[in-house]
């Protein structure tokens, strides 16, 4: 259980990543569970969060969003040169 939990869970926090950093044209929703759960994991190295308790709060969920925005940030300061 606690793995579909992960994936639907990444799905969405990549999907809203994916909306603020204005991307969302270009991914899956493949990559967006994809950069969901790594933006969770970059969140938690980041904020030295907790985030693999099981529990999902708001707390968790804002954390992993960030880490999933920083991800995306990232990937377009190396693709593009600018983060947008």
């Amino acid at each position: 259980m606690g793995l579909i939990v992960w994936l639907v869970v990444g799905g969405v926090v990549g999907w809203l990543a994916s909306i603020v950093m204005r991307t969302d044209g270009q991914q899956g929703i493949f990559l967006n569970v994809i950069v969901g759960i790594v933006g969770a994991f970059i969140g938690g190295l980041l904020f030295g969060a907790n985030i693999n308790s099981g529990v999902i709060t708001p707390t968790t969920f804002l954390v992993s969003l960030v880490g999933a925005i920083v991800l995306l940030a990232i990937v377009n300061l190396v693709r593009r040169g600018t983060v947008r």
